[in-house]
């Protein structure tokens, strides 16, 4: 029968069964299929299904379908507890990514992209809500940076082994799915067993929330989402394509992401929760453009692959400074509003991903320069909404624009 444990209550438990030891543990168990999943799929879409710009334009289109409907998350949580649901999507994550090379076709592929990308979109979205939830809010720009870290040092580790094994030992890509997938789905197992139910302080509604006061972190989670589609699915892509990469080369360059996250990630939280969410978000945003512009460059100007690979690491490290839209939302939102916006704001999120993968897959094979060019006017217009956050955000002054007097939630 599940314990049921307030936050007070639990700051009583062993450390090891607090709520953000759990956070912690989902944090460390998530990346490892999806991360793996990732390093893995450019070389096994081209060598086993012969994929073109064309084809991994749509398969990102249909990983990112679940992501357009994580508004269904509102719809579980009315049955299933949020906590629950979590760990029931890293289960279905883990277990798409463990039989992904068995179905090495068109067909069996895209299944089990849409199959993993459920799990993981609703894991994220419950993620996002659990952290907001469960976090203080002097405390969560800190915290949120030691939880990216904590999924970075996770995934690094299976890297190095990854990086150390694949040649040696002749590694296929049936035995690295299944284990990674594995570890992912018996990590959230133990976490089913072990830790209770924990009961956040404020209930949470549990219908759809669409407030006007909230346009701005709407805006900004649909820019994000349109951005965050070019780095995720061309980047790498351009790696493989156009310099060759092979899977022990591209998972070197996952690591060294990885261990400037690590480093990067809680310097990040600290300097969010020191200047703010407007700065933080601005200075990523200029970064931003600025690599984008030099990733044209490297089809313009025919830069090389250390170029391009020194491009894709700041890329990674620009990115982390998103933590900075997580807490800009927490300061004015209705604390009750956290789960069901949550869910909107992944389905926001995902608007663009439904088509812009695909279409910029055909622009693809005609200028792959264009596509970075696009994603630096995205990084551009970013910029132009952060800097309508106010400096003290909170309920009643959501943007510059807003009277700085209390207001009903609209």
């Amino acid at each position: 029968m599940a314990q049921f444990v307030t936050l007070e209550e639990a700051k009583t438990l062993p450390f090891w069964r607090r709520p953000v030891a759990l956070l912690f543990l989902m944090a460390m168990a998530m990346p490892i299929a999806f991360n793996v999943w990732s390093a893995l799929l450019n070389n096994f879409v081209i060598e086993v299904a012969s994929f073109d710009g064309s084809d991994i334009g749509l398969l990102h289109t249909i990983r990112e379908i679940p992501g357009f409907f994580a508004i269904g998350v509102i719809a579980i949580i009315i049955f299933m507890r949020e906590q629950v649901l979590g760990l029931v999507s890293l289960v279905l994550l883990g277990m798409a990514t463990g039989i992904t090379a068995w179905f090495p076709q068109m067909g069996g592929i895209l299944t089990l992209t849409m199959l993993s990308s459920i799990g993981f979109h609703y894991y994220e979205t419950v993620n996002q809500s659990l952290q907001l939830q469960w976090l203080k809010i002097e405390d969560a720009p800190r915290m949120i940076g030691w939880l990216m870290a904590a999924g970075s040092l996770a995934t690094m580790l299976v890297y190095i082994l990854l990086i150390g094994t694949w040649k040696t030992f002749d590694l296929s890509y049936n035995f690295v799915y299944l284990t990674a997938g594995g570890a992912t789905v018996l990590i959230a197992l133990f976490a089913m067993v072990a830790y209770p139910q924990f009961e956040a302080p404020t209930p949470q509604n549990k219908r759809m929330i669409l407030r006007r006061r909230y346009w701005l972190y709407y805006a900004l989670q649909f820019m994000a989402g349109a951005r965050r589609q070019i780095f995720m699915v061309f980047a790498g892509f351009m790696m493989v394509e156009r310099f060759g990469f092979e899977v022990h080369e591209i998972t070197s360059l996952y690591l060294i992401n990885l261990m400037a996250n690590m480093i990067f990630a809680p310097l990040m939280g600290r300097a969010v929760g020191y200047f703010g969410e407007r700065r933080a978000l601005g200075f990523e945003y200029i970064g931003l453009v600025l690599v984008f512009l030099s990733y044209g460059g490297v089809y313009f100007m025919g830069w090389g692959v250390l170029i391009a690979s020194t491009l894709y690491v700041l890329d990674h490290v620009f990115f982390a400074l998103a933590l900075a839209l997580k807490t800009y939302f927490q300061k004015i939102a209705d604390p009750a509003d956290i789960a069901p916006t949550a869910a909107v704001a992944f389905t926001i999120n995902h608007i663009a991903a439904v088509f812009l993968p695909v279409a910029l897959g055909l622009l693809w094979l005609i200028s792959p320069a264009a596509v970075f060019l696009l994603a630096a006017a995205m990084a551009a217009t970013s910029f132009c909404l952060a800097m309508l956050i106010p400096r003290h955000p909170m309920p009643g002054n959501e943007t510059i624009f807003s009277d700085r007097l209390p207001q009903a939630a609209e």
